[in-house]
């Protein structure tokens, strides 16, 4: 058999050209394999690699094919030959002479055709299970992707594969992906792409198709409560309390929530200026019955309200960054210190914390100097005497705060603080109350409701005691009202709910 493959070759490789053809398949088809093993062995992880193995080779190894029937038409044209008469110049009699499998010639053709069908659709089927990883959308496009990358694999999905949610399921999907991939591959190469990428929110898949694969409104019900550790300024970095008993209901069994806006029961619908979901122009609710109630703002002209681009609220109208998080400085350092990562006895280590986070500076070197220089400058200043015996700590917290700071800075896309404001809630932005304002009004000038207890009751409020409001009542201060408001609407819509 190799004594045919042999002969085969040599007749392939009669001219410049078709040399030319063999050297590019057989070098490509050895290298992939090679590569193969060694990556599927753990030998190779990069990337790059990974670009040249299943683009770049299978590329050279059609490019090779292809040559080879150019130069045997060249040849043809050239000697004024038949094919079969070329054969017999290239090629021995025994192997052109008709067996019962047919000539060897034949069949050495037709064996090495199935290896080369063989060979490209596996190595298509690799190269697509390969830029399906998430490490080849992290790190094929470096300079690009690092923040996303960076943030995704400290997200709450860091094991769910990019795919699941930018792609989706279908033939439809993942030919619209590798479009949509392509003109990313150009982009990236001619630096063609905005610094910083804006958010994706209109090429991402319908939630349905992908949050609630998983996340089903259905199940949402009832309440999840959640404390907010907030720490102060002062010497010890006193830590005081938010306690906020969730309200996540869909809108089951007459109950309410904030997954009533995604629930079964209910569709709304809205128009926002310039389509970038950040100012309302209408909203519109459907309720169970089919009835209908238009909310406009008011603060807007009618014409300034018309607008081509309707959209059905779902699960990223809220969570716009449910996976690629990015920090604001104050609540990152809080959580450091609520984990303990952050030593919270250094003095005034939550005020010195966010400053040195803060300061500005040109570059990612240049912030781990600065950071460590800032802290190791304050501490010298404050406690002379025991600054150099504290200096593994400073040097400890410095490390928490470098780490903080590589996550969440990007120079290189000019992400700073603040770059990818959540919408979640209402702290980075207006985020509920885009619509949840008395600028919203429907015909008969009601608007929607903006009470802070419509999503949630309130346990504490920035108070030292993380259960205060549901402990004894002051008996005189200002704070009295509110202590029995928010303490009555809680038994109210909790207690009184879970005893019924």
């Amino acid at each position: 058999m190799l004594a045919h493959y042999l002969s085969f070759i040599r007749a392939l490789s009669a001219s410049r050209l078709g040399r030319w053809g063999v050297a590019l398949t057989t070098s490509a088809f050895c290298t992939f394999l090679l590569i193969q093993a060694a990556m599927l062995l753990g030998l190779i992880t990069n990337a790059y690699v990974g670009l040249i193995v299943y683009l770049a080779l299978p590329g050279l190894f059609v490019l090779g094919l292809v040559l080879l029937p150019l130069a045997w038409w060249r040849s043809l044209r050239r000697t004024g030959l038949s094919s079969r008469e070329l054969l017999r110049r290239h090629l021995a009699d025994q192997e052109l002479s008709a067996g019962v499998t047919g000539a060897p010639v034949l069949r050495t053709a037709a064996i090495l055709t199935l290896v080369n069908v063989l060979f490209l659709g596996g190595a298509s089927l690799r190269m697509l299970h390969f830029m399906d990883s998430p490490h080849f959308c992290g790190t094929a496009c470096h300079e690009v992707m690092s923040p996303e990358w960076t943030t995704y694999q400290v997200s709450p999905h860091a094991r769910v594969p990019c795919v699941e949610c930018h792609v989706g399921e279908g033939v439809g999907a993942l030919v619209s992906s590798k479009v949509n991939g392509t003109w990313q591959m150009i982009s990236a190469t001619f630096e063609l792409y905005d610094r910083p990428i804006p958010t994706p929110v209109h090429q991402l898949r319908p939630a349905r198709e992908t949050c609630e694969r998983c996340h089903w409104p259905e199940r949402f019900y009832g309440s999840r409560l959640e404390t907010l550790v907030h720490y102060g300024n002062d010497r010890g970095s006193t830590p005081s309390y938010t306690t906020l008993n969730l309200k996540i209901d869909s809108g089951a069994a007459g109950a309410t929530g904030v997954h009533w806006h995604v629930g079964q029961a209910t569709e709304v619908r809205y128009a926002s200026r310039d389509d970038q979901r950040e100012e309302m122009l209408w909203v519109e609710v459907r309720g169970a019955e089919g009835e209908v109630r238009r909310f406009v703002n008011t603060r807007l002209d009618d014409h300034e309200t018309r607008s081509d681009s309707v959209r059905v609220m779902d699960c990223v109208d809220c969570h716009n960054r449910a996976t690629h998080v990015y920090e604001r400085p104050e609540r990152a350092v809080d959580e450091r210190m609520r984990l303990g990562t952050l030593d919270r006895s250094l003095p005034f280590i939550r005020r010195e914390a966010v400053s040195a986070l803060t300061a500005g500076y040109p570059s990612r070197d240049a912030a781990h100097r600065g950071i460590r220089d800032h802290l190791r400058g304050f501490y010298r200043r404050l406690e002379p005497a025991q600054a150099a015996a504290w200096l593994d700590r400073i040097d400890a917290a410095a490390d928490v705060l470098v780490e903080i700071y590589d996550r969440n800075i990007h120079h290189q896309m000019e992400i700073d603080w603040g770059a990818y404001p959540s919408l979640l809630g209402h702290r980075d932005s207006r985020g509920c109350f885009r619509c949840h304002t008395r600028d919203m009004q429907d015909a008969k000038g009601r608007w929607i409701p903006d009470d802070c207890t419509l999503c949630h009751s309130i346990l504490a409020d920035d108070e030292p005691d993380p259960f205060a409001y549901l402990r004894e009542v002051p008996q005189t201060g200002r704070t009295r009202a509110m202590h029995d408001y928010l303490r009555d609407e809680f038994l109210t819509s909790f207690v009184g709910e879970a005893t019924q």
